[in-house]
Formats: structure tokens, sequence, C-alpha cells
């Protein structure tokens, strides 16, 4: 069987102003990254147009570590929409490199639902997180710089800032540092340290903005820390936001890649789903809605962290309203969450099927709570019996759910037909009442209950002393109108990864709030969230190479 790299390698990939054609794209506008890789002008981003077309979000029950290959179901759906009659364009985040060198690996898909070309897009792309590094860290040297300077200080207390530095790379070593030492000429010694890029809140900035206008005025919001006389210091006080922005000129710009058979991509963007709401650019998806019919797009890990912020942050800030949710699970997952040890999943056992099944039941019923329309699609894999495949089927159609079996990663478009027919059924039954979750003018706690009892079955939430004084100086600073941004683990509905399936009866303790005013919303933060993870005992960078011809191996 041919790996994902082989597989890629070996399609005759079309020159992207070919692709660009098929979207109505003049090849004479695309600022182009080489023969297969262009970005895109805003002026092809038409508000009038995008509300015509059909959005529609790929989710996935919670994430275990079988993995449920929720990007290569979104590509195979949308290669599957192009192949029976409908326009349709695929929009994701683009991969982070810790990842990559670390231990998930990439982000492109696998098998022949991928987007191409995946080296590319797996390594350093258009320079899109290096632009976002290089804006974050720009801010961080105008801090350090004005703590410094004898004339220019804002007399800003080192104690309060919480601004680290970031970089696109697993490196555990940097989780906590001091810097300024080395003399009176080298800074203010103070504690700090280093995130992943994919954890800044310039990386949500900028896929939140609506326009280089928006960016800036986001990036100028952002909340620095407070001076010794407690009065509040942002991003604008430090006249920052016009350099970071002039940095992100052509971040902004969607890119404009392919899938396998030749539908068309936008990979942009990639901020976090735990601690960040998880979604490709907002100017990427209004850039589809404005070119095709149908937009097929992702929001990471499960729909109780990604899909929950894509619809109650992302689409409430842009106005977009989703047509149908594409809910992904899979046979081993769904034993796995009833109680199946990791090793012995690919034994048929609809036993724990049965058991695990509950997970699948929760994430439907919160679709259900947008007043949006549920399809599941059972991502098939070659251990799958087909006991345990009509299970899942005859549980969805005994409620009412929609629900198809899709083999794309064998299959890529071929393998994911009849989930398309059955998403543009569900996007002509869609009466656009889509309505998020709480309104932004209720309290935060209130806020905080509404997802955790709503979306994750909590029976309540508690505050840890230094949440409750985050949530006094979030009234102080006049903050508590901005959305929610729930840092919670990906495995668990609950705040213990260990509680799989469907816990009841849980308790969810928010530790500390934290403020992305740029963003516009506040991150509870619950459990520990790791923002600059380490790489595994066997990287998956020692099996990364590239021969004399430039050909690189070991990528998946």
């Amino acid at each position: 069987m041919k790996t994902d790299i082989e597989i890629a390698r070996s399609v005759r990939m079309r020159p992207v102003t070919e692709v660009a054609k098929q979207l109505g794209i003049n090849p004479d506008d695309l600022e182009l990254y080489g023969k297969y890789k262009a970005k895109v002008p805003l002026t092809y981003i038409d508000r009038e147009k995008r509300r015509d077309a059909k959005l529609i979000l790929v989710s996935a029950i919670s994430p275990t570590p079988a993995g449920e290959g929720k990007t290569t179901v979104s590509i195979g759906l949308s290669q599957a929409l192009n192949r029976i009659g409908k326009r349709s364009c695929v929009v994701l985040r683009e991969p982070s490199l810790g990842p990559v060198f670390g231990l998930k690996g990439g982000a492109t898909g696998g098998g022949m639902s991928q987007v191409l070309p995946m080296e590319d897009i797996n390594l350093h792309f258009t320079g899109d997180f290096s632009a976002v590094e290089k804006a974050h860290n720009l801010l961080a040297a105008l801090i350090d710089n004005n703590i410094q300077s004898k004339n220019r200080s804002l007399g800003l207390d080192p104690r309060t800032i919480s601004w680290k530095r970031v970089m696109d790379m697993n490196d555990r070593s940097l989780r906590n540092i001091v810097v300024g030492l080395g003399g009176t000429a080298s800074g203010v010694p103070r504690e700090t340290g280093f995130d992943i890029t994919a954890a800044s809140e310039v990386m949500a900035i900028l896929c939140l903005a609506t326009s280089m206008a928006d960016l800036k005025r986001r990036l100028g919001n952002i909340f620095v820390g407070f001076t010794y006389d407690k009065r509040p210091i942002y991003a604008r006080d430090l006249h920052a936001e016009g350099a970071m922005a002039a940095l992100l000129k052509d971040a902004i710009k969607p890119n404009l890649v392919q899938t396998i058979e030749g539908t068309p991509a936008l990979v942009h963007g990639g901020p976090f789903a735990n601690i960040a709401q998880g979604t490709n650019t907002v100017l990427a998806t209004e850039m589809s809605l404005s070119l095709t019919d149908y937009t097929v797009t992702e929001a990471g890990f499960g729909f109780d962290l990604g899909a929950e912020k894509f619809l109650d942050i992302k689409c409430r800030a842009a106005g977009l309203s989703p047509n149908a949710v594409v809910l992904v699970a899979t046979i081993r997952a769904l034993k796995y969450h009833g109680g199946q040890p990791l090793a012995d999943l690919k034994t048929p056992n609809v036993e724990a099927l049965e058991r695990g099944i509950v997970n699948l039941q929760k994430h439907i019923e919160n679709i259900g709570l947008f007043n949006l329309t549920p399809v599941v699609a059972i991502n098939r894999f070659v251990s799958d019996s087909d006991e345990e495949l009509h299970f899942v089927k005859d549980y969805c159609t005994m409620r009412g759910v929609a629900c198809a079996v899709a083999d794309v990663w064998g299959g890529g478009g071929s393998g994911a037909e009849e989930l398309a027919q059955l998403v543009v059924e569900a996007t002509q039954k869609c009466c656009s009442d889509f309505r998020p979750l709480y309104p932004l003018d209720e309290p935060v706690v209130k806020k905080v209950e509404t997802i955790a009892k709503s979306i994750y079955g909590a029976e309540a939430v508690d505050y840890m002393p230094k949440a409750k004084n985050a949530l006094k100086r979030i009234a102080d600073l006049g903050l508590d109108g901005l959305a929610i941004c729930m840092a919670k683990t990906q495995k668990s509905l609950s705040d213990n990864p260990a509680l799989l399936g469907r816990p009841k009866d849980f308790v969810i303790t928010v530790r500390d709030i934290e403020i992305a005013a740029g963003a516009g919303f506040l991150i509870p933060i619950t459990g520990e969230i790791m923002r600059m993870p380490g790489l595994p005992e066997t990287p998956a960078a020692e099996a990364i190479d590239i021969d004399e011809e430039g050909n690189i191996s070991g990528l998946f």
C-alpha cells in the first residue's frame, strides 16, 4: 500500500492558474508561489454573492488516538460535490511545523483525499506562519523596549505582562525562560517564555479579521498588561499595530491550491482549537462562498471545541450562517470511547461500539442546539466489519439523522458521493435559522455556564481564586461583552481527558481567564493546556529527508 506522500507524488498537478480559472479568477491577478501555489487578492470577496452559497461545516466526535480523519473527509466531500455536478471548494487550516516534525504529522488529508502540493503545504508553504511569528515577536520586542526606555516608558509592570514570544516548532525547553540578562544594556530581567505560533493571538486575529483595517484594529486591541499604577496597556499604546499589520500584508491573502482530483482548495491560517477558535480565516471562507456554490470547511477537534467556537465566535463575528454540519465518526474511535483498548481496535466489537456511541449521540444533540441539520459521515477503515457499520447507520436512522459510509482515503471523491447527496439534501432543507448559543451581553459566568452545561453536559462550573480575580479584572476593563473561547482538553467532553464516552455529573473547573481582546474573546482555562508542545522520544523529523533531486520523503 502506498503512503500518503507516494500517492501525492504520483498525481500530475494542474498549474494553479488553471485551478484559478475554475473559480473564475483571472490568472493575472494571482500572486504566484511557483507553479502550484498562489495568493488571491481580497477583491475576489463579494459579500453579496456569498449569501447565496451553501456553507458546510465538518466537525467530529471527541478525538481519540485512533484518529477520525476530519480533514480527509472534508477534502473527499468537496471532491464528491464536484463529481455530482456542484461547484465546490474546500477551505482548510494550514499545518503547523510543530506537529509535522513531532508526533501528529501533517494536516493535508490522506490517501486519495489530499491537498497538493502536500510537501510544500506541510512545510513553509507561502510563509504565513513566519509572518505571524514575526508580527507577534515584534510586539514582544516593543514591550521589552518600552520597559527599558528612560524617556518613553509607559510604566509597564513586568509582573503583569503575559505576552510571550512564539516560534513554529515544538521545543519544551523554551516554555519558561528569563530574558534581559547580561547587564543594564541588555534589558530588564523578567520571566517569560515561548508558545508555538499556532497559539498566538495574532494567528487568532488573522483568522477573524475581515479586512486590513479590521486587522489593524484588532491588533491594536491586544491587551498587554498594566502599569504600576494599574492602568491597562494595549498594543495601540505602543503604536505597534501598523508595523505588525505591515508584516502581515501578504499573509492576510488566502492561499489557493488543489486537491488530488483538481478541486480548488483555499488553505489559510491555523490557530489552535483548544485555546483559540481553531478554524481557517474568515477571508478564505468568504472568498470560497463568493466563488462557488458549496463551501466545505472544518473546525478543529470535536464539535464541543472547534465547532462550538466556529459557530459562536467566527460565524457571529463574520455574519456567517452554516447550512449543514457533517459529523465525522469512525468505528474504531467509537469503540475506544466504549472502553476497547487502543491496541485492539481493529477487532470487531459491537458491544464496545454500543457503549461508545453515546459520544456520537451527544454531539448530534449539540448540533441541534444551534438549529442546524447534522449528517453523520462514517469514515471507513478496512478493519470495520459490516455488522459494526450497520449498527451505526441503524442507530442514526432510528433518530432521524442522515448517515453515510465514506471511503475517502481509498476512493477519494467517488467514495463520498452518497455523503455528498445527503449533504446537498440537508442544505436544501435548511431554513437558515442558525443562532449562536448565547448572547454576548450576558455575564461572563452565565456564558461559560451555558457552554459547560449545554455542550459538555457538566453539572456545574467551579472557579478557582485566580479565575475569580480575573472576572473582576475583566469587568473593570469593560471586556465582559466578549465571546467565550473555552480552553479545554479535546479528548473528553469534560475537562478530564480520562473521562471518555459521555461523562455525566462532572464539574468544570476554571483555573484562570485570559484576555484576548484583539481576537474578541475571553479564554477560560480548564485543566492543563499545552501551548508549547515537546517533541516525542522518536520525532517524525528523524524520518524526514530530501534527495539530490529535491524530493522529500518521510512526511505523513
